[in-house]
C-alpha cells in the first residue's frame, strides 16, 4: 500500500509505501509520528468507521426472499472507487484523530493506493452473525467461488424478530470489506509514545470510570454527562485512546491466547527476556511484574520500571490477541530500553516478520537500524555468515531479506509540488537505500556517530 500525505503537521508533501517491515527514521519535530497516526487512524477507520455502501436492491431482495447471492468480481471492480470515498471521508476527520482544532487541518489530505488481486476467491467463510439466543444471517462463501451467499435466519414476515436494515448493510458490508481487502488493509495494533503513562495509571483510569458511572446514576445530580465524555474524547489522540482502552480491558483480555503463544512460544520466551520478567494480572484486575530475577516477588506498574512499562501493551498484545496478518505498530520501540535490549528488540520484531505479522516503527534508536543491517547481511546464508550466526547465536527466523523492508528518513528535500515546474525544499519522506552487504543507510545517525568520534579522536590526540 502506498500512502501520499499533504500539509500534515510538519510533512508538506510524503509519500510512504508499507511493507512486511516498515521504519521511519528522522530528527525530532519532522513529522515521523504525524506519519504513523496518519496512517493507524486510517486502518482504524476502515476497519471501524467506513461503511463499504451495498446496492439497496441487494437488501431488498433479501428482505423480501430471504436469500441474496453477491457477485464479488464487482465490488472487487470498484475497489479504488471505496478507497477513494474512505480516503475522502477521513481526511474530513483527521483533526479528530489527533484531537486538534479543525483549522490546523485545512489543506489537509491523505490518500491510499493499492490494487485488489484474486486472492479473495480462494477465501472460504461460513459463519452465523446474531447474538447467542438467536442467529440473524448466515453468511457463507466456498472454496475458489466468486459468490457470497447470505441468508436470512428469522420469519422474514416476523417485524418482531428481522433486524433493521442498518444492521444487515453492516454485517454484509463489513464480510465483503473483509474479503476484499484484509490483505491490503490489516487489522492493527497500536503502542504509542504516552504508553507508559497508560500502564501506569491503569487502577486511576478504572477507578474514574466506575465513579464516573456512579455519579451519574445519582438522581439528585445536575451534571450533563455529554459535556464531560464529549470533552474527554476529544482530548487525546485516537492511537492514545485506543492505548487506555486497552489498558483498561486488560482483565478480560488475559483470558485469550494469541497464536503466538499456541505455535510460537519461542517470541514470547525472547519478549520475557527483554522484559526481564513476565506479566500477571490478579483477580481483580491489576497487573503484576514477576522478575527473573525472583519469580515469587510481585510488583506493581507504578513499583516496576519505565521499560516494564513500555513493554506492558506490546507484551499483551502478543501473548493473548495477535493474530496472523495483523499490523503491529510502535511508536519508538527504543522507549527506556538499554542498547543490548533495543537489539534484542530488532530481532523481536524481525520474527514477527517472519510469522506474518507487519511491523511499523518509527525509531531515533541507532542500535535498531544497526541490529537489523546484521539480520539484513545474516540472510545472505553463506558458510561464513552461518558461521558467524551460531558463534553470535543469531537464530534463522531472525533473519531478514531486504525485500521486506520499507525504510524512510524524515527530512527537508527537494520536491515536485502538483503544479509547480521546478522543485522546491519542504518536510517530507526520502526513501532510505537497504543495500543486501551492508543494510539500511541512516545518514543522519551516521552523520552524528561521525562527529562525535572525530571530536573524541581530536580529544585524545589532539596534542601528538
Amino acid at each position: 500500500m502506498k500512502i501520499k500525505l499533504k500539509n500534515l503537521g510538519p510533512l508538506q508533501q510524503a509519500e510512504l509505501e508499507l511493507g512486511d517491515f516498515t521504519i521511519i527514521c528522522g530528527k525530532n519535530n519532522t513529522g515521523k509520528t504525524y506519519a504513523t497516526y496518519a496512517a493507524y487512524g486510517f486502518f482504524d477507520f476502515w476497519n471501524k468507521g467506513y461503511k463499504l455502501p451495498l446496492a439497496k436492491e441487494s437488501v431488498n431482495q433479501l428482505f423480501s426472499k430471504g436469500k441474496v447471492t453477491l457477485n464479488l468480481p464487482l465490488y472487487a471492480k470498484k475497489a479504488k472507487k471505496f478507497i477513494s470515498q474512505a480516503c475522502k471521508e477521513y481526511t474530513a476527520i483527521l483533526f479528530k484523530v489527533f484531537a486538534a482544532k479543525e483549522s490546523l487541518f485545512k489543506g489537509v489530505n491523505f490518500s491510499a493506493e493499492f490494487n485488489i488481486k484474486d486472492e479473495y476467491l480462494t477465501e472460504s467463510i461460513e459463519f452465523q452473525a446474531g447474538s447467542a439466543e438467536q442467529s440473524l444471517l448466515q453468511i457463507t462463501k466456498e472454496p475458489d467461488s466468486h459468490k457470497l451467499i447470505i441468508s436470512l435466519m428469522v420469519d422474514k414476515n416476523d417485524l418482531d424478530d428481522i433486524p433493521s436494515e442498518r444492521i444487515i448493510r453492516t454485517v454484509i458490508g463489513d464480510t465483503v470489506k473483509d474479503l476484499l481487502f484484509k490483505k491490503h488493509i490489516p487489522r492493527v495494533f497500536i503502542a504509542s509514545a504516552e504508553r507508559t503513562g497508560s500502564a501506569i495509571f491503569q487502577k486511576e483510569l478504572d477507578f474514574t470510570r466506575n465513579r464516573l458511572v456512579e455519579f451519574l446514576g445519582e438522581k439528585s445530580s445536575d451534571f450533563h454527562p455529554i459535556k464531560l465524555l464529549g470533552k474527554f474524547s476529544s482530548e487525546y489522540p485516537i492511537p492514545v485512546r485506543r492505548n487506555v482502552d486497552f489498558i483498561r480491558e486488560l482483565s478480560s483480555i488475559a483470558n485469550k491466547d494469541s497464536f503466538i503463544y499456541t505455535k510460537h512460544l519461542g517470541i514470547l520466551n525472547n519478549f520475557n527476556k527483554i522484559a526481564g520478567g513476565e506479566y500477571k494480572v490478579k483477580k481483580n484486575g491489576d497487573v503484576q511484574y514477576a522478575p527473573n530475577s525472583n519469580k515469587r516477588l510481585r510488583l506493581s506498574m507504578v513499583e516496576s520500571s519505565s521499560a516494564v512499562r513500555s513493554l506492558l501493551d506490546i507484551g499483551f498484545y502478543l501473548r493473548h490477541i495477535a493474530k496472523p496478518g495483523d499490523m503491529l505498530i510502535v511508536d519508538e520501540p527504543e522507549l527506556n530500553l538499554h542498547p543490548e535490549n533495543q537489539r534484542r528488540i530488532a530481532r523481536l520484531f524481525v520474527r514477527l516478520v517472519n510469522i506474518g505479522i507487519k511491523v511499523f516503527i518509527t525509531t531515533h534508536s541507532d542500535y535498531i537500524i544497526k541490529e537489523l543491517n546484521t539480520l539484513i547481511m545474516l540472510n545472505k546464508k553463506s558458510d561464513y555468515t552461518n558461521r558467524i550466526a551460531d558463534q553470535e547465536k543469531y537464530d534463522e527466523n531472525e533473519f531478514i531479506s531486504p525485500a521486506k523492508l520499507k525504510v524512510f528518513i524524515a527530512e527537508d528535500r527537494l520536491v515536485l509540488k502538483k503544479g509547480n515546474k521546478r522543485k522546491t525544499w519542504c518536510m517530507s519522506l526520502t526513501s532510505a537505500d537497504i543495500n543486501p552487504e551492508l543494510g539500511i543507510e541512516v545518514k543522519s545517525f551516521d552523520t552524528t556517530i561521525d562527529d562525535m568520534n572525530r571530536i573524541q579522536e581530536a580529544l585524545v590526540w589532539g596534542d601528538e
